[in-house]
């Protein structure tokens, strides 16, 4: 019998990874006792010795490693030091980043490089996936492939391959079932067949409603297009229980010169209005990718793109950049399209003909300020006021924040310090108002945590009352009268409540956060 260890790098420990345990599937399923297959998890955060000691304790006969973007950067030294203490152990890289690059494995010491998807009616989800699995990241694949041609993704052009509804409707279940907090669907564009999404989609909310047969807590996370929902599935969605469906939608940009080059075809006007009805509800997590660095577009009208994008008001604002992947049309064209990118993973550009590098790190700056205020749900009534009564763009904002407050790591009582400083100096921006905003936006966002001492102390607002038996109804039962019915006395502790400029008095409700927002119910009192 030969041992087989199935070697899985994740991003982060939160995540999991469907493709080891697929694969280990269909090795018991088609060769049963021939092989002891044991799967490993990891991350990227490791130490690369101590991922290699678990491989190598287990003295395998051949080792598996699935090759991505995120992983391939620390795969040359994993590869090389299972090398060293494996000397006759059979390396097999598969994944994208194996496939589409297979010479370059293939002299960094890999034996094999695997192309070719696993068999999708083997069912992954066997005990010792749950077992493994806890309360991480799960993944569901209910397709493959990708009817759209876009020249920066590896799915363009496949054909798609759809899988049994009912297989798929088992599936969800069992792992619905889980400690699973999110089980996200990797089609890469879920929607592509609206009628079978619909069903899906019935399906699942058919789940979250505690008439089921078996109720689910999970969350469950598509990607789609906005373009393709037509009313019905829009009334349907609109009847999900708060907060337990999110949509990441690429829109990627708003300029069509650079939509047409990346071959993207989507239907913008459609798809903003689409958003906008799907945000009105307030009950789905709305995610908007825009791609900096798409060719023909320059920092002038990515600027525009992303200042269109901002006002839809969507939950998370993602600015990423391109990256010339391995296989994708777009890096096979990069010296004609004067698209210089880095070499080494994840291939992340650098400069272009339209982007020099210095627009780059204004780019940059930008989405540190962006990733550490709006995508966090931080700062939102603060940053509202500003944008309203100074007059700055969205874009120009949080460039201008990001470039003189850049944020690595640093600690949120000292960095709401530095949005403070920022925001005063801005044109028409009322000192009293924009405390207000932060004081409401800190009892939001924050629990447990103190004022900052900038705030608290300003003009002797009190933010230590204790309240008399009836001043709290106000936040729990909205009566004016101590009643038999008021619920019991609650002291607020001092970071529950303040004081705002006009006498009011604001008080945070940590037993009401919103389960598409994560943030807590701020009263005003």
């Amino acid at each position: 019998m030969s041992k087989i260890v199935l070697l899985a790098i994740n991003a982060k420990y939160v995540h999991s990874s469907l493709a080891v345990w697929s694969l280990a599937a269909s090795i018991k399923k088609r060769h049963g006792a021939k092989h002891d297959v044991n799967v490993i998890e990891a991350n990227i955060n490791q130490n690369i010795a101590d991922i290699a000691y678990s491989v190598t304790e287990l003295e395998p006969d051949f080792v598996g490693i699935s090759a991505y973007i995120w992983n391939a950067g620390i795969l040359p030294e994993l590869l090389k030091l299972l090398r060293e203490q494996l000397p006759g152990v059979v390396i097999i890289l598969g994944g994208p980043e194996a496939v589409y690059n297979a010479q370059h494995w293939r002299d960094n010491g890999a034996d094999f490089v695997l192309k070719g998807q696993n068999d999708q009616s083997v069912d992954p989800y066997t005990d010792e996936y749950f077992s493994a699995l806890g309360d991480k990241l799960a993944y569901i694949e209910t397709s493959r492939g990708c009817p759209y041609s876009c020249a920066f993704c590896l799915s363009a052009d496949s054909s798609v391959e759809f899988f049994p509804l009912e297989t798929v409707k088992e599936r969800i279940l069992k792992l619905s079932q889980t400690k699973t907090k999110t089980i996200k669907f990797v089609d890469r564009t879920f929607n592509c067949n609206p009628k079978r999404a619909y069903e899906l989609y019935e399906y699942i909310i058919g789940l979250q409603s505690c008439k089921a047969r078996l109720c689910t807590n999970c969350k469950f996370h598509f990607e789609v297009a906005a373009d393709l929902f037509d009313d019905k599935t829009l009334n349907l969605l609109a009847t999900a229980p708060p907060g337990k469906i999110q949509f990441e939608i690429g829109l990627q940009s708003f300029f069509e010169p650079a939509l047409k080059a990346s071959s993207r075809k989507t239907d913008l006007i459609k798809a903003e209005k689409n958003i906008t009805k799907l945000l009105k509800t307030q009950n789905i997590h709305i995610h908007v990718d825009l791609i900096a660095g798409l060719p023909y577009e320059t920092l002038d009208s990515f600027r525009e793109s992303f200042d269109r994008a901002y006002r839809l008001g969507a939950h998370t604002l993602q600015l990423g950049f391109l990256k010339l992947l391995h296989g994708s049309k777009l890096r096979n064209e990069a010296q004609k399209l004067g698209i210089i990118y880095d070499k080494n993973p994840p291939y992340e550009i650098q400069s272009s003909t339209w982007l020099s590098a210095l627009d780059i790190k204004i780019l940059k700056n930008t989405e540190n300020a962006l990733q550490h205020t709006y995508n966090k749900n931080r700062f939102l009534k603060t940053i509202e006021y500003v944008l309203e009564v100074s007059g700055i763009s969205p874009f120009k904002f949080y460039q201008t924040l990001g470039s003189k407050h850049p944020n690595y790591a640093m600690q949120l009582e000292d960095y709401v310090y530095h949005v403070y400083e920022f925001c005063k100096d801005l044109t028409g921006v009322d000192n009293e108002i924009l405390c207000d905003k932060l004081h409401y936006d800190w009892l939001s966002m924050v629990k447990g945590k103190n004022l900052p001492a900038f705030l608290k102390n300003r003009k002797g607002r009190l933010n230590a009352l204790r309240l008399t038996p009836c001043a709290i109804c106000p936040v729990q039962c909205k009566s004016k009268v101590k009643t038999a019915s008021c619920p019991p006395v609650h002291t607020l502790k001092r970071n529950e409540h303040a004081i705002l400029s006009t006498g009011e008095r604001i008080i945070v409700d940590t037993g009401s956060q919103n389960p598409v927002t994560g943030l807590y119910k701020v009263l005003i009192n």
